[in-house]
C-alpha cells in the first residue's frame, strides 16, 4: 500500500480544502499557468471531485472557484499570450505519458478555457 493511500481520508480532505482555498485566493495564478508548469489547474481539480462524486461539471467548478465558472472566468481569466499555450500545450503532452501510469479513476482533465476572455 502506497502511503498516501494510508492517509488518513480527514487529513486528506483537510488538505485539500486548504489547496482549493488557496487557489480561491490566488485568482493572479492563470489556469493556463497552472497547467504549463504543474500539469493541472482548478479545472482539472473540479473535474476529479465531479468523477469521484458523481458531480456534473458546472457544480463542481462552482465548488472550486468558489462561485459559477463564467462568473470567475469574467472576473479574472485573462487572455492567454501564446508563450503560456506553448508551455501548457508541453506540459499536456508530458501529462499524457503520466496519465498512463495513474489509475482509470484519475485521468487528466480536459485544458482550461481559452475562449473569452476578460
Amino acid at each position: 500500500m502506497d502511503e498516501l493511500d494510508a492517509l488518513d481520508d480527514r487529513v486528506a480532505a483537510t488538505a485539500f480544502r486548504r489547496l482549493v482555498r488557496h487557489l480561491r485566493r490566488r485568482s493572479d495564478a492563470q489556469n493556463v499557468d497552472l497547467m504549463g508548469q504543474a500539469g493541472f489547474c482548478r479545472n482539472c481539480l473540479a473535474d476529479w471531485i465531479g468523477e469521484a462524486g458523481h458531480l456534473d461539471k458546472a457544480r463542481a467548478r462552482e465548488i472550486i472557484y468558489g462561485m459559477p465558472f463564467e462568473e470567475w472566468k469574467a472576473k479574472h481569466q485573462g487572455e492567454a499570450t501564446p508563450e503560456q499555450l506553448k508551455r501548457m500545450e508541453e506540459s499536456i503532452a508530458r501529462n499524457a505519458a503520466l496519465d498512463e501510469a495513474l489509475e482509470e479513476s484519475f485521468p487528466a482533465s480536459d485544458p482550461p478555457s481559452m475562449t473569452e476572455p476578460r
